[in-house]
């Protein structure tokens, strides 16, 4: 997904089950890929490392050790 230079990556506080916006944005970055994520499509990530993940997949590969 392309996105303007004017888009900026927000910066959230991951939770358990939820997240908190600390720096608005439109986006998050995969911890893995790289791929950029919109926030209303996010819906994968780590409380614990405070990461966010681009897939269901790429999250089980990140908390298995194999990303």
């Amino acid at each position: 997904m392309l996105m303007s230079s004017g888009e900026k990556a927000a910066k959230l506080y991951y939770g358990p089950s939820t997240f908190r916006v600390l720096r608005p944005g439109q986006h998050v970055i995969c911890a893995v890929t790289g791929e950029v994520i919109p926030l209303e499509d996010l819906r994968y990530w780590s409380a614990e490392h405070q990461e966010a993940y681009a897939s269901a997949e790429v999250a089980t590969r990140r908390l298995l050790g194999e990303a």
